[in-house]
């Protein structure tokens, strides 16, 4: 058994990572700023949920005791300055953070869910910012993994219409056309989460494009 922690375990692809190690019997903890999400399922029961600030490591700095791997899940894809919610800040910051607290508490692996690309209407520091991020976790005393999947996809996730996740579904679910999209490729949530979760538990590659998670997933 391996002790996971989740940051952003509440969000869209981290509640997926946290079944996951819940199902294999693992001991599961999630630092988000919602703590706990509001679904109806058993094994929410089994994870440990700390509602916090990642920009306030001294808030969760506790939760990395004993922990052996880490999958980093905190993004956005809309921004909200007044908020203090921006590319730089969510994107790029957050992920540094976490990462050098997990050095410190002598974390084995972590995984960074960064993205191949920029959403069309995006400005560009939603990609530099993990790009940065990207680097800066290279360069630590741990097995840094980072993911760049393309859109991730899902009947839960809050920043695509239904009609948008749909057409997701059929473009990936038709080899013609997912594999003129490259990178653009999208992936199901069931399977960032699956290639993030196994990485976090054996990671080999420090990177994985979208042929290597949909490869991992399987």
């Amino acid at each position: 058994m391996v002790t996971l922690l989740v940051g952003g375990g509440s969000g869209f692809i981290g509640r997926e990572v946290c079944r996951l190690g819940v199902r294999d019997g693992h001991e599961v903890r999630s630092v988000s700023r919602s703590g706990r999400p509001a679904i109806d399922a058993s094994w929410t029961d089994d994870v440990s949920w700390t509602s916090a600030d990642v920009f306030r490591p001294d808030a969760w700095r506790d939760r990395l005791r004993d922990v052996d791997a880490v999958v980093h899940s905190v993004g956005t894809l809309s921004e909200a300055p007044s908020e203090g919610i921006t590319f730089e800040r969510v994107n790029g910051d957050a992920a540094i953070i976490t990462a050098l607290e997990a050095e410190r508490a002598g974390v084995e692996s972590f995984v960074f869910l960064s993205s191949a690309v920029k959403p069309p209407t995006t400005r560009p520091a939603y990609l530099t910012a993990k790009r940065r991020a990207e680097t800066a976790i290279a360069d630590l005393d741990l097995d840094a993994v980072t993911l760049r999947p393309g859109p991730v996809y899902g009947t839960d996730q809050p920043h695509f219409s239904t009609a948008v996740n749909a057409l997701f579904r059929v473009a990936s679910s038709v080899p013609p056309i997912a594999d003129r999209l490259g990178e653009y490729r999208p992936i199901s949530v069931d399977t960032a989460a699956q290639a993030a979760y196994r990485t976090a538990l054996a990671p080999d590659e420090a990177l994985l494009d979208v042929a290597d998670i949909r490869a991992v997933a399987r």
